[in-house]
């Protein structure tokens, strides 16, 4: 039996593109729906009931939702290629410990500050989104991923951030590469990777939406 899968979606989501790599990463078929988020579809909200937010993974009529949800279960369900998470249950507690830290500290919350506020709390915006990208830089370390020699979840969870990073420089008035070089050098090597390229939209793209979603212009 041919499995079918389905992912819901919108195109500049850091969240979604992490399902979009995780899929890539594995060689996985799938249909792309593009959803409308200011008018949500009937089957979004039939798939996704509770929070009725994309991504949502549909296999075989049955939705898995919340990223790094989907991300596990894509990685156990073809669990023959490409392995995501380690096979060790100390070094996979440890990248699902790392994924959540990205979650937790909301990156995207904190960066959403640095276009939404001004003056002394956009600084204050500011110093915590670095702080928050240099605590992620010590665990890196010299490590080419944050699992040692191979991509795998942690870098997923993380790497689809890239995309937003133009907005957040151009509002926050600051460089990534000057504040967090090893965080960039380490983003520059992911997109080295076939997956990660074409999941990932230009960043000027992004940065030309934001100003729109968000009364910028």
């Amino acid at each position: 039996m041919t499995d079918e899968v389905v992912l819901l979606d919108f195109w500049p989501s850091m969240f979604g593109m992490r399902v979009r790599v995780a899929l890539a990463e594995k060689g996985i078929n799938y249909q792309y729906k593009e959803q409308d988020l200011k008018n949500k579809n009937e089957l979004l909200l039939k798939m996704n009931p509770v929070h009725k937010k994309i991504p949502v993974l549909i296999h075989n009529g049955k939705a898995v939702c919340e990223s790094l949800v989907i991300v596990q279960y894509i990685d156990e369900v073809w669990n023959d290629r490409s392995p995501l998470l380690p096979s060790d249950p100390y070094q996979r507690a440890q990248a699902r410990f790392w994924a959540d830290f990205v979650e937790q500290k909301a990156v995207y919350a904190v960066g959403k500050k640095l276009f939404s506020t001004k003056g002394e709390e956009q600084e204050a915006a500011k110093k915590e989104f670095l702080e928050i990208y240099k605590t992620l830089e010590r665990e890196l370390g010299d490590k080419p991923y944050f699992g040692g020699e191979t991509f795998g979840f942690v870098d997923i969870a993380l790497i689809t951030f890239y995309s937003w990073f133009y907005v957040f420089e151009t509002f926050g008035k600051f460089s990534m590469e000057a504040e967090c070089p090893k965080i960039i050098a380490w983003a520059k090597r992911c997109l080295q990777k076939e997956s990660v390229a074409k999941s990932l939209p230009d960043q000027k793209k992004v940065y030309e939406l934001a100003l729109e979603l968000f009364g910028l212009k």
